[in-house]
C-alpha cells in the first residue's frame, strides 16, 4: 500500500483562509474570556483581515489538493474585494453596534467565517470545494441578518433567507450531481475535458444540469426571477450586516458564476450567453422598476443591488477575458459607492436603527451638508454620472457585451441605467430641495468616518484614473 505524505508545502495555498479561521475562533474567545475589552472586537477584526489581505496580495499562482483549490489572479481579485467588504464593514460596525448593542464576538467571528467562505468560493477549482465555501458563507450570514434579537423584522428576514437559501442549494447540489454523473469528476477543468473530448454539447442531461447551476448562482447573486425575498433580508437585517451581504457574497457569487461557466462550459456559450442576456435585462427591469415606488432608502437600494447583479451579469454572458475583467472591475467599484451609500444610513439610522425612509432625509443639506454632499456622491456614482467612477464600471460592462454581440441586451441596459436616475437623484431632491425636519445630531466616529474616506477615494479615484485597476482587473485572467 503506499502512503500519502501531507507536507507543510501543501497548506501553503490555503494559508490566508487557515489565518482567517485563526482569527474568527480568536474573536470568539476573546469574546468569553475578555467581556471587558469588547470594544477591541472590531479593531481585532480589522487587523486580523488586513494580515490576511497582505498575503492574498503577495499570492503567487498555485494550485492546491490536485488542482481542487486555485490562487490565481482571477481568485485573489475577488479575495480583495471580500476582504475590502469585511473591513470596511467591521470599521462601520465600531460605533453603530455599540449603540445597537450588537458588540458580540459572534457578530464579528460570523462576518469573517463568512468571508473565509467567500474565499475558498473565489478559488474553488472543484464544484465539492464550491459547495464547501459557499455553504460556509451561506450559513454564518443567515445567522449576522438575525442578530438583532427580539426584533420581529430581523427574525423573519433571517428566517426567509435561510428558507431562500437551502432551497437555492438543493437545485445547485442537484446540478452538481447530475454533471458528476454524466462526466465522472467534479473538478471543473476535468469536466471542461470531458464534454471536448466526447462531444456532449447536446445532451439533455447536461443542459439540465448547467440549467440547474445557473438557477442555484442566480438565487445566490439575487438575479431576478430568483431574487424572492432579497429585499425583506435586506431591509430586515441590521444595516451594516445588509452592506456586507450587499458587496461580499455578491462578488463571492459572481466569482463562482464566472469561473464555472466560462472555465467550465466554454463549448455551451451559445446556450448560456443567451439565457444569461435574457436573465440580466429582466433583472434591470424588475430592480430598476420596482425601486421606482419604494420610500425607504435602505429597500429602494436592495431594489438597487439586484439591478446591478443585472449590469455585472453583463461581463460574465460575454464570456470573454474581457467581460470577465469588466465584471471584476465593476463589482470592486460598486463596493466602494455602495458601502458609502450604506454609511450614510448608518451615521442617520439613530438608536431605534429606523431613520431611513426619504422624509429622514428632507433637508438634509441645510442640517448637515458634508453627510449630504457624500450621499451624493455616492448616488451620482450610483446612477452612472461621470466622472464618477459607476460611470466607468457601466461603460467598461456595455463595451464587452457589445463586443461579444449583445446589442439588444446593452439598448436594454442603457435604457434601464437610465430609468435609475430617477430614484437615485430623488434622494438627491429631497436632501437639497426640501427643508429640513428639525436638528439632527450626527456622529462622525472613526470607524464611519474611515469607510467614507475610502468610499469616497475609490469613487473618485477610479473615475478619474481608473487605469491601475482596470488594468489589474484585465490581467486577472482565469488560470494566472
Amino acid at each position: 500500500m503506499t502512503q500519502t505524505v501531507v507536507t507543510w508545502a501543501a497548506f501553503e495555498p490555503v494559508l490566508p483562509e487557515m489565518l482567517l479561521v485563526g482569527v474568527g475562533i480568536g474573536l470568539v474567545f476573546m469574546d468569553l474570556f475578555f467581556r471587558k475589552q469588547r470594544e477591541l472586537l472590531p479593531w481585532l477584526t480589522i487587523l486580523g483581515s488586513l494580515t490576511v489581505l497582505g498575503m492574498v496580495l503577495g499570492e503567487r499562482y498555485t494550485s492546491g489538493f490536485g488542482g481542487m483549490f486555485l490562487t490565481d489572479s482571477y481568485g485573489v481579485f475577488f479575495k480583495v474585494i471580500c476582504l475590502m467588504g469585511l473591513i470596511m464593514t467591521a470599521l462601520m460596525s465600531e460605533h453603530h453596534n455599540r449603540v445597537q448593542g450588537l458588540h458580540q464576538g459572534e457578530y464579528y467571528s460570523l462576518m469573517v467565517f463568512s468571508a473565509v467562505g467567500m474565499m475558498i468560493m473565489a478559488s474553488a477549482g472543484d464544484l465539492m470545494v464550491l459547495y464547501l465555501g459557499l455553504e460556509l458563507m451561506a450559513l454564518s450570514v443567515y445567522c449576522l441578518v438575525g442578530m438583532l434579537k427580539g426584533d420581529q423584522r430581523a427574525s423573519e428576514a433571517a428566517v426567509k433567507y435561510f428558507l431562500m437559501g437551502g432551497f437555492a442549494s438543493a437545485i445547485l447540489l442537484y446540478g452538481m450531481s447530475l454533471l458528476y454523473g454524466l462526466t465522472g469528476t467534479t473538478s471543473i477543468t476535468g469536466i471542461a475535458s470531458y464534454i471536448n473530448d466526447t462531444g456532449l454539447i447536446a445532451n439533455p442531461v447536461l443542459l439540465g444540469a448547467l440549467g440547474l447551476l445557473i438557477v442555484g448562482f442566480c438565487f445566490k447573486t439575487a438575479v431576478a426571477p430568483f431574487h424572492f425575498w432579497t429585499p425583506d433580508v435586506y431591509e430586515g437585517a441590521p444595516t451594516t450586516v445588509t452592506a456586507f451581504m450587499s458587496v461580499g457574497p455578491k462578488a463571492a457569487g459572481f466569482a463562482v458564476f464566472g469561473r464555472v461557466l466560462v472555465q467550465g462550459f466554454p463549448e455551451l456559450h451559445g446556450q448560456w450567453g443567451t439565457l444569461l442576456a435574457f436573465l440580466a435585462l429582466l433583472t434591470m427591469a424588475v430592480g430598476n422598476i420596482t425601486a421606482l415606488s419604494q420610500t425607504s432608502i435602505k429597500r429602494m437600494l436592495a431594489y438597487s443591488a439586484i439591478a446591478h447583479a443585472g449590469y455585472a451579469l453583463l461581463g460574465v454572458l460575454a464570456g470573454t477575458p474581457e467581460g470577465l475583467s469588466a465584471t471584476m472591475n465593476y463589482l470592486l467599484i460598486y463596493g466602494f459607492m455602495n458601502m458609502g451609500a450604506f454609511a450614510i444610513l448608518v451615521l442617520l439610522a439613530g438608536k431605534d436603527n429606523r431613520r431611513e425612509s426619504l422624509d429622514d432625509y428632507r433637508g438634509l443639506a441645510r442640517s448637515n451638508p458634508l453627510a449630504a454632499m457624500l450621499m451624493l456622491i455616492f448616488m451620482f456614482s450610483l446612477t452612472g454620472i461621470p466622472p464618477m467612477a459607476g460611470f466607468i464600471g457601466k461603460f467598461y460592462l456595455i463595451k464587452a457585451a457589445l463586443g461579444a454581440g449583445y446589442t439588444g441586451t446593452v439598448i436594454g441596459a442603457v435604457i434601464f441605467s437610465t430609468i435609475s436616475a430617477y430614484y437615485y437623484l430623488r434622494v438627491v431632491r429631497y436632501m437639497y430641495m426640501s427643508d429640513p425636519q428639525g436638528t439632527l445630531e450626527l456622529s462622525y466616529s472613526p470607524g464611519i468616518s474611515a469607510v467614507l474616506g475610502l468610499a469616497l477615494l475609490g469613487v473618485i479615484g477610479l473615475g478619474l484614473a481608473p487605469g491601475t485597476v482596470i488594468g489589474r482587473a484585465a490581467m486577472s485572467l482565469l488560470g494566472q
